[in-house]
């Protein structure tokens, strides 16, 4: 550490933070920070969050204690403006002088694109940065996203919890600040039982390491993370099995301790007969516990819990908490077991008294529309028998109304698959009512079996087109029912299982299948269909596909996803081509000819051409037209565009040698007609005219 630079360290020292917001409330503080510094042109080698239960901190490591020096160079007015005609400052010369703090004798002159005029130069001396920093930190604080601020005792400051203490060290030197109504200082505190007292840091350099070894407290979140994490793994190593760790889980664990003491125990073997998806649920959701599983994927009856707490007696905490997790558990095999006294299809009536929409219905009529809905995609895909699928959508939603989803909303579908298994429904009926829930979120997996693909198109197509048909349509980040969501699912059901359907005519029955008076939007489909299909865009810009290639594709009006996605596929190939720029230019530069084109384009008739060029690029194109027939019958779109690839050299010869505005119509209407067709050549594919770069 240099004497131009020093460590800074600010914490603020609260009651117990909100575990799922404390990883992003320490990074959005110290980007807060960060952002300021940098406009302050204070540099910096390293900037790092800290934060536990019970404080927020950040830690900036070579900070410059002092700006640079600079100079500031202002233009003001022309100099026309600035001198009347006999040489003397106008008023606007005075009012640019003063607005800057100098003299007119101060003033320079500087030659400009514009012509001269007056430039004010102002040399600045750089601030102390320690001046700087209880603003920074203030307004930092004053900016966190929280959504919901609280006042605390008779003070009139607001924050997401009761603010103890702040401590702010340049080096070992106190930045006076006044924060929350607290002075800052130098001291911070540590564990809430194993050292509540006061503690001195000496260094801004010392602070995490005396909070460790002195106050049980492991302030960096990530290191307290990491050794949550290899404790957990060690834990489950020791009862012969294989932590099941969901990040968000950890995250938030992480988030609720400052000294974590990893401990294992164990529930009844009997708990194991209740579906593992309930256990699991229990344990995480409920207890913040990671499940233990063996090698095949299987929960074994262990768990492991992260205490706050470095007892002299562990086995005391683990007896606690094995006590705690038996009523939850036993709550879920109550559920279970009560579920399975009614079959599934006994249960598809109660779903006519729950609502769907207010508008659109009950989840019973949902699932009847459901049923129409897969039926028609069978039919249009593989023409297969369907009883089995109408039996699966008639199913789907009926566990909604068993006290196991109720009480674990997250099992919705799961639940579903254990009663239709006990029911005695075949292996397909059971696993589609499990899978038509996916994909649930992005990135997740997809449905593996057919059906369950099926089911989970027309859930999602149901929903969009009652949606919009009530007018409900997304607006900004509001998305109630989840409509981005539910189209992106549908493009990647679609596009990823190469199923080739058009959605125009799918939406068309969705729609078909809702009452004369549910949905008063007349232009559902089009506005539906578009919707979905507009979500392709973000969908290539995350595949690194650039916007030019969409745009191109989009000009075709598809609706079909797989169709939509093999062109553009193909097109993003051959924009990589050498060749593509130059067709690109040419097929933009036919495309504005025609625009300026009055009456209908006759067909080419060969002895109009005047130009051994016209007849060269006709006869390239004819080889071309054969060549592509069959390879754009088969939708091989990316051999099509290299074919038509071929056609650079004729292209480019024509329009360096053919005026195609010739004064004599007839000729200049042939040579129209004659781009016309190169360029509906191309459009077998897509308008590549898009594809010009600006």
């Amino acid at each position: 550490m240099s004497n131009t630079t020093a460590s800074f360290l600010v914490e603020i020292g609260t009651e117990e933070l909100p575990p799922k917001s404390l990883l992003s409330l320490s990074n959005d503080f110290m980007s807060l920070i960060t952002d300021q510094l940098d406009d302050l042109k204070l540099s910096y080698e390293l900037a790092t969050p800290l934060a536990s239960p019970r404080r927020l901190a950040v830690k900036i490591d070579g900070l410059q204690v002092k700006q640079d020096d600079f100079v500031e160079e202002k233009l003001g007015p022309p100099i026309k403006a600035a001198y009347d005609k006999d040489g003397e400052p106008t008023k606007v010369a005075h009012g640019f002088a003063r607005s800057n703090g100098l003299s007119l004798d101060e003033l320079t002159q500087k030659e400009t694109s514009k012509g001269v005029r007056l430039a004010a130069v102002i040399e600045h001396k750089g601030k102390e940065s320690q001046a700087f920093l209880p603003e920074v930190v203030e307004h930092a604080l004053t900016k966190l996203p929280i959504p919901k601020r609280m006042r605390w005792g008779n003070t009139r400051s607001e924050f997401i919890r009761p603010v103890h203490w702040v401590l702010m060290l340049l080096n070992d030197e106190v930045i006076d600040a006044n924060l929350f109504g607290l002075p800052s200082g130098n001291t911070t505190r540590g564990h809430r039982f194993h050292h509540p007292e006061k503690l001195v840091v000496a260094h801004a350099d010392e602070y995490e390491h005396t909070l460790e070894t002195k106050a049980y407290v492991v302030v960096n979140g990530e290191k307290r993370k990491q050794r949550i994490l290899e404790g957990v793994k060690q834990a489950a190593e020791s009862k012969k099995g294989v932590a099941k760790i969901d990040d968000a889980l950890l995250d938030e664990v992480t988030a609720l301790v400052e000294w974590p003491v990893v401990l294992s125990g164990d529930f009844d073997q009997a708990f194991l007969n209740v579906p593992s998806e309930a256990l699991i649920s229990s344990m995480q959701e409920h207890q913040k516990y990671f499940p233990v599983v063996n090698e095949h994927d299987q929960l074994m009856p262990h768990f492991i819990t992260v205490s706050n707490i470095e007892s002299s007696d562990p086995a005391l905490i683990i007896s606690g908490n094995e006590r705690v997790i038996r009523p939850r558990l036993s709550d879920a095999a109550f559920f279970f077991d009560t579920d399975k006294k009614d079959t599934l299809m006994s249960r598809r009536d109660a779903l006519k008294k729950v609502v769907f929409q207010k508008q659109l219905g009950s989840l019973y009529d949902k699932t009847e529309r459901i049923e129409a809905l897969a039926c028609y995609l069978s039919s249009v895909i593989d023409n297969g028998d369907t009883s089995a699928l109408s039996r699966a959508a008639e199913l789907c939603k009926a566990d909604l109304t068993t006290n196991m989803v109720l009480e674990f909303s997250d099992l919705q579908g799961i639940a579903g698959s254990y009663y239709a298994a006990h029911d005695s429904e075949s292996d397909d009926v059971a696993l589609s009512i499990k899978e038509h829930y996916l994909p649930k979120f992005s990135g997740d997996r997809l449905p593996s079996s057919h059906m369950g693909t099926l089911l989970a198109i027309a859930d999602r197509v149901d929903t969009l087109v009652g949606i919009f048909g009530i007018n409900q349509i997304p607006t900004g980040s509001k998305d109630p029912f989840g409509l981005r969501r539910a189209s992106l699912s549908v493009l990647r059901l679609l596009i990823e299982n190469n199923l080739d359907v058009d959605l125009k005519p799918l939406f068309e029955m969705a729609v078909e299948l809702y009452s004369d008076n549910q949905l008063s939007n007349p232009k559902t489909v089009d506005q539906s269909v578009q919707y979905v299909m507009e979500r392709l865009r973000s969908w290539y810009e995350e595949q690194s596909i650039d916007v030019h290639v969409y745009l191109a594709v989009d000009a075709k009006g598809i609706t079909t996803p797989l169709n939509f996605d093999q062109r553009v596929q193909a097109t993003s190939v051959f924009s990589q081509l050498e060749v593509s720029d130059s067709l690109a230019s040419a097929n933009k530069r036919v495309s504005n000819l025609l625009e300026k084109a009055t009456g209908d384009i006759p067909s080419i008739n060969e002895s109009l051409f005047l130009e051994e060029q016209e007849r060269v690029l006709f006869s390239a194109m004819t080889d071309a037209k054969k060549d592509i027939e069959p390879l754009v019958l088969d939708k091989a779109y990316e051999d099509t565009l290299v074919r038509l690839a071929q056609l650079e050299s004729p292209v480019d010869a024509f329009f360096e040698h053919v005026m195609v505005m010739a004064d004599d119509e007839s000729v200049r209407d042939n040579r129209l007609a004659l781009l016309s067709d190169l360029r509906n050549m191309f459009l077998n594919v897509a308008d590549i005219s898009f594809l010009v770069k600006k």
